[in-house]
């Protein structure tokens, strides 16, 4: 078969000389009740026509984000991707090229990579930017470890305001190596809780702006307080396109910015890929992970593009790397600057605009509703609301009546308490005509 070449005299081969009796020794340090007991329960054969059949009637119980109104976020948003972005990353020089190890033979490639590299840095307000990360919480993640290691310091103060999915992530990845996270208590607007907890044991300060409730903070006070202990201030962005129309992180003392691009170039697409942005100040571009490209001449004096200053695992010694985990998402990066450069500066302000007017009239017609307190007062595109019945119940009588209201922030932290918290989105792609259908049918709800 294509797909199952080996023999079971193959498979006992391999695991004797691995020093291993059978395959179920490989997972020994899988937790018990995380491993499976039996087969999956799905039928064990069947044809091409019949899988068809059953997938498509599994898609059809979704809902598409473009099919009803939609005013979801928290972390992924709904944007117009114009169709020359899909025209050109498929083509087949992209399709085909992924990891530029040749560069004689990748210059496309590493180009394209440069361009975005320069177009993270200019969006981000930073001397510096990486070839992307897996997405916007790994590459949190990947903040925190590098400045411990710049810092020589082990603890991480992390704002009540940080997405609690991208807390979850990067506590996964950081315990490993001991590193000690001091998680604020949720809060709408969150920085002001921060610089109490800086101390001299601390390696950074991570916030995020807009924060999970949508509240956009100017940090600059909270990168002064952080430098003056001696930590690093990490800014988080899950929604790129507010980078259009706010202060950028590099602006307001930013030393490591992590940053979520699916909104510039890709679509929701069920959750990703997505693709991580990663930039920082160039003092500290030698403990920076990920892959980073850079421009030189070649032999005849030509324009060329290299990767350079590599410290990734499998380019030197893995106790010696940087990061063990991350790569660039190649294609997700070609889609952002196709889309970043069909926009140019002019286009993303207008872009980022036209998002914030959108939310600024969902924000009145939901205000006007009798019950619903607005508790974001500083926004780009999403708030939060609080309502006076549980926020998880009302958005899935909303679903079944054709509106998607929202996210509730249970869904993000159930230990939060903050079950009456409704998350609301709206972007360029939300019309006067969706917001008055949320408005119409979450007054019916309430008022039922």
């Amino acid at each position: 078969m294509r797909y199952l070449p080996l023999t079971p005299d193959d498979r006992s081969a391999m695991l004797a000389a691995i020093g291993v009796k059978s395959i179920d020794d490989l997972f020994v340090d899988v937790p018990k009740p995380a491993q499976r007991d039996g087969l999956v329960d799905l039928p064990r054969v069947a044809g091409e026509m019949e899988v068809e059949r059953a997938l498509s009637a599994l898609a059809a119980k979704n809902v598409a984000a473009g099919s009803v109104p939609f005013f979801c976020g928290a972390g992924a948003y709904r944007h117009h991707v114009p169709a020359t972005v899909d025209h050109v990353i498929q083509r087949s020089e992209f399709l085909t090229s992924y990891t530029p190890y040749q560069p004689e033979i990748a210059q496309g490639t590493l180009q394209y990579l440069y361009e975005f590299q320069t177009q993270v840095a200019n969006l981000t307000g930073m001397e510096v930017a990486n070839a992307s990360l897996y997405d916007g919480s790994t590459a949190m993640a990947e903040g925190v470890l590098m400045a411990t290691r710049v810092t020589r310091r082990n603890k991480a103060v992390i704002s009540g305001g940080v997405h609690p999915h991208y807390v979850q992530a990067t506590e996964t990845v950081v315990h490993a190596v001991g590193v000690e996270t001091q998680v604020l208590a949720a809060a709408v607007d969150a920085e002001a809780a921060v610089i109490d907890q800086i101390g001299p044991d601390t390696a950074c300060v991570v916030v995020q702006t807009p924060n999970v409730f949508g509240t956009a903070t100017d940090v600059t006070k909270i990168a002064e307080a952080a430098h003056a202990a001696g930590a690093l201030l990490i800014v988080v962005v899950t929604e790129a396109v507010s980078m259009g129309l706010l202060k950028s992180p590099g602006e307001m003392g930013a030393d490591i910015v992590a940053a979520e691009g699916q909104s510039i170039g890709n679509a929701l697409n069920y959750g990703g890929p997505y693709i991580g942005l990663f930039a920082c100040r160039e003092k500290l571009i030698r403990q920076m992970p990920g892959r980073l490209t850079g421009e030189t001449v070649d032999a005849d004096g030509e324009r060329g593009f290299v990767l350079t200053l590599s410290t990734r695992e499998q380019h030197i010694r893995r106790d010696k790397a940087t990061s063990n985990i991350c790569t660039n998402s190649g294609l997700c990066c070609l889609a952002f600057s196709i889309h970043m450069t069909l926009l140019g500066e002019t286009g993303l302000r207008r872009l980022a605009l036209l998002n914030h007017e959108a939310a600024v009239a969902t924000r009145d017609a939901l205000k006007a509703i009798p019950g619903v307190k607005v508790l974001t007062g500083r926004f780009f595109n999403e708030f939060a609301v609080k309502l006076p019945k549980n926020a998880a119940i009302v958005v899935e009588t909303l679903a079944g009546q054709g509106v998607l209201a929202g996210v509730p922030y249970s869904r993000l932290a159930p230990e939060a308490g903050l079950d009456d918290v409704l998350l609301v989105a709206a972007t360029e792609t939300t019309t006067t005509a969706d917001i008055k259908s949320l408005a119409d049918a979450l007054t019916r709800v309430l008022a039922a």
